[in-house]
């Protein structure tokens, strides 16, 4: 095999990459069929000690085949992942059957090529019918699409690792009825990306979408004589770039964004934080249910009375109902000088009895409490073995 032809050598690892998919197709199958099992037995999607037991026989399978067992652990995590994610994605279709439609009408920010298209591809991926693209200019054009019914859907981002919340989607949801009933967390990849072939020294003028900006702060401030010229979206950018075709002018996107508009990134990793991920999130004009053998999270906003202490007293109610708030946010109320809002997500599901508590005691506990959405939670925590854990084993 050694003395063949780089030709040959590269078919077999083409042939084999082509059973491999086969074999993955094969293991998603048969995933689908352990899902229809749990619905029918009210058995939990996650079991982590099977998960457990089965990522250390394969590391140590892995390490008898002379494959490394940090690549087998990173290899599995993904596959379980996806596992979970399509058998909650054939749960929540099972349990909320009005969903499930020929056709998904879905609003988004920007166009082809954006995050938030990229975010929406991802997301409906799992979901049978048909996807239909709404690309708007604005968060408040989004939501009026799906208030409106000219959208099923909408796609919102809500944080991002590197620049933090996105407070304009923050203030949409203050006063929209529309309910959250999905989230998903995307990572982002900025690449500098210019129409012609050119150098970074000889760009004169950045667009991007001011989010982007803030993101790669750092990376822009080494930067000298640039105009920062601010876009509706990531997809508008990489749209003017390829109007204009001039080897002065860049945008910031993702590659496989700037691709659908003929660009070649020049410059990749310009985020502050390498580990770049936004969290979006998916609303829609009704609530969703969601099966108890679902991982959930609830959000919901509320105001507190202007109290010494009535913040912490609403927040006691979770302590003493053991439910985990995963993160708090505070607005501003609109004509209230120095009153705020608070949005709250919380892992749990509003049909399980400690959530009902907590929500009722929270009710109670301010003057103003609404639930925003319950929904399946999207962050699948990788299964807990090391890799050294697993080889110690099998010692």
């Amino acid at each position: 095999m050694a003395s063949a032809p780089l030709s040959s050598v590269r078919t077999a690892i083409s042939e084999l990459d082509a059973k491999l998919l086969e074999l993955l197709a094969q293991r998603q199958q048969l995933t689908n069929e352990v899902a229809r099992t749990k619905i029918q037995n009210q058995i939990d999607v996650r079991d982590p000690q099977r998960e457990e037991q089965l990522l250390v026989k394969l590391i140590q399978e892995g390490q008898k085949l002379g494959l490394n067992a940090h690549y087998v652990t990173k290899l599995f995590h993904v596959i379980i992942e996806d596992s979970v994610l399509n058998q909650q994605a054939m749960l929540s279709a099972q349990a909320n059957p009005s969903n499930v439609t020929p056709l998904n009408r879905v609003a988004f920010l920007g166009d082809k090529g954006s995050y938030s298209y990229l975010a929406t591809q991802k997301y409906f991926s799992r979901r049978d019918g048909e996807l239909h693209e709404i690309g708007c200019d604005s968060f408040g054009e989004i939501i009026q699409k799906v208030e409106s019914n000219q959208a099923d859907y909408a796609v919102l981002p809500i944080e991002n690792t590197s620049s933090g919340s996105i407070n304009e989607v923050y203030d949409q949801l203050q006063h929209t009825r529309l309910s959250i009933i999905g989230e998903l967390t995307h990572p982002v990849k900025h690449t500098l990306l210019v129409a012609v072939n050119t150098e970074l020294s000889k760009i004169k003028v950045l667009y991007a979408h001011p989010q982007v900006f803030s993101q790669c702060s750092h990376f822009l401030a080494n930067l000298t004589d640039i105009e920062v010229k601010p876009a509706d979206s990531t997809s508008a950018a990489m749209l003017i770039v390829n109007e204009l075709q001039r080897d002065d002018v860049a945008a910031i996107g993702s590659e496989a964004g700037g691709k659908l508009y003929g660009l070649a990134a020049i410059e990749s990793n310009l985020a502050n934080q390498k580990e770049n991920h936004s969290r979006f999130i998916v609303v829609a004009q009704n609530p969703v249910e969601v099966p108890l053998q679902i991982p959930a999270k609830t959000t919901l906003v509320m105001a507190t009375t202007q109290t010494p202490g009535a913040l912490v007293n609403a927040l006691m109610v979770l302590k003493d109902n053991d439910v985990n708030m995963t993160k708090l946010e505070s607005r501003p109320i609109n004509g209230n000088p120095w009153e705020e809002m608070f949005y709250l997500d919380i892992e749990g599901n509003l049909q399980d009895g400690k959530m009902q508590q907590a929500v009722k005691q929270l009710e109670a506990a301010t003057r103003f409490c609404k639930v925003l959405g319950c929904y399946p939670s999207e962050e699948i925590k990788p299964t807990a073995v090391s890799a050294v854990q697993a080889l110690n084993e099998l010692k």
